[in-house]
């Protein structure tokens, strides 16, 4: 039996309008009455237009009638995060002290998606900046988690992880520079890939940013991939191009015979890991090993010193941006992110450089840990998803960063990382197993963890609209 138009993995749809089985708009119309039941409990889209929806359909279909399809995923429904830009659009970035100035031309991730047929069903939704780990926002409505309304759906991909877990179509963008795409994924319970750093073209580049895919399954993102990683000499950080076998991202389960991987339990700073979380990933270490792999656990490489020092940088960085707005454009930033930043003010020039330099010891030690491995796993986060209403796990911002141990150092690194859906709580929340190979190996990172996919515990059924919005508290 055939899931829903709107559960339908890109790959399928896209074998469905080449048999002209299925139509692009009755796809659309499909997603649009998803979100329709879906979208007022969980707040994951700005910018959605269901006319401009359909029309972008409507071409669709008539250039599947004329056996001319534009690119690899014509027709298939995609939302882009707030903060990549697409053209004749603004740009707030989650945060009500931006203008709202339309953009003159997409982001590079979003001209791929337009160069290939997608569909853009909307943008997603993040918070002020992209600078939590959260969907608290001053300019968005509050994103939630379909797992349960109570819990936040993570950051700063917010909307995106929640559409992608509540079935807004198979293809979401998001971006990462410290875990912004894994800690969604793993609270929503979804798949996404951090790629090494320039494998997807983006602008503006920075230190560490990368954009990714947002999907349900490991075929989705591998396809997407295909997509995203196209040439853009708008990003200077940009890799060469270079022609990866994305298709062949499905090696079945051998794949995982004989690898050595490393089991890295304790990030060695911020949050310790709950129980729950250690054991769903001790769990997945036993079922890798059962398919051959060698696994083996790596010590923590991290310092609380390394975690501050990107932090008091960050609040820095932040705190100078704010620092030139009027004070009543200033004001309407969320309170926590404006206490964050002010705190950087007494830092000094050497305070500064320290800060900085943090993010090179943090490179060096990364790169050296993984070195015996050929992959290496872990918590994407150590705890399960907070309350929807809190900007951070602590909510204190003076320790807010504490929930990222396990994900920047890969930002630092350009390692590639995926966070995939590896058990749940006993309060039904999706625990994020993170995946990370060396530096330029995406393909591999995916070959692994669609081998994980496969030998994986069989997965819950993905959260259906709520009748009635219910709160539950665990």
């Amino acid at each position: 039996m055939e899931p829903a138009l709107h559960e339908i993995p890109a790959p399928r749809l896209v074998e469905l309008y080449r048999r002209r089985e299925v139509s692009p708009v009755e796809v659309a119309r499909s997603v649009l009455g998803h979100v329709e039941r879906w979208e007022q409990h969980i707040h994951a889209l700005y910018l959605l237009r269901p006319d401009h929806v359909l029309e972008q359909a409507r071409a669709s279909e008539a250039r599947w009638a004329r056996g001319e399809p534009l690119g690899l995923i014509d027709g298939v429904p995609a939302t882009i995060k707030d903060n990549i830009a697409t053209r004749g659009d603004p740009t707030p970035l989650g945060t009500a002290a931006s203008e709202l100035i339309p953009a003159v031309a997409d982001a590079p991730p979003a001209a791929r998606v337009r160069e290939h047929g997608g569909v853009l069903l909307a943008k997603t939704t993040m918070p002020d900046y992209g600078m939590l780990s959260s969907g608290l926002s001053s300019f968005h409505k509050l994103a939630r988690n379909p797992w349960n309304l109570a819990k936040t759906p993570g950051g700063s991909s917010a909307g995106a992880g929640a559409a992608a877990a509540a079935g807004y179509g198979p293809l979401h963008i998001g971006t990462d520079i410290g875990g912004s795409l894994r800690l969604p994924a793993g609270w929503c319970g979804i798949f996404t890939l951090k790629p090494s750093l320039g494998r997807i073209p983006i602008d503006p580049p920075y230190m560490g940013r990368a954009a990714g895919p947002m999907t349900r399954t490991v075929a989705d993102a591998a396809l997407f991939m295909q997509v995203l990683s196209g040439p853009d000499d708008r990003d200077s950080m940009g890799l060469p191009p270079q022609e990866i076998a994305w298709f062949a991202f499905d090696t079945g389960v051998d794949r995982l015979r004989g690898l050595r991987i490393g089991l890295l339990m304790d990030a060695g700073c911020g949050l310790p890991v709950d129980a729950e979380v250690r054991a769903a990933v001790e769990n997945a270490a036993h079922i890798l090993e059962r398919a051959g792999a060698v696994v083996a656990p790596l010590k923590p490489f991290m310092t609380q010193a390394m975690l501050d020092g990107m932090d008091h940088f960050w609040r820095m960085r932040s705190h100078v941006d704010m620092r030139g707005l009027p004070p009543e454009v200033k004001a309407r930033v969320l309170p926590y992110i404006q206490q964050w930043a002010d705190s950087a003010a007494g830092l000094t020039g050497e305070g500064v450089f320290r800060a900085f330099h943090q993010f090179h010891l943090t490179r060096v030690a990364a790169v050296n840990a993984c070195r015996p491995f050929d992959y290496v796993i872990s918590p994407t986060s150590p705890v399960p998803a907070f309350a929807a209403e809190l900007p951070s796990p602590t909510n204190d911002p003076l320790r807010p960063l504490e929930h990222i141990g396990f994900t920047v150092p890969f930002n630092m690194s350009e390692q590639p990382a995926a966070s995939i859906n590896c058990g749940y709580t006993a309060g039904g929340l999706p625990i994020g197993l993170q995946i990370v190979g060396k530096r330029f190996d995406d393909l591999g990172v995916l070959q692994v963890a669609r081998a994980f996919e496969l030998v994986r515990e069989p997965q819950r059924p993905w959260p259906q609209p709520p009748s009635e919005a219910i709160y539950h508290v665990d």
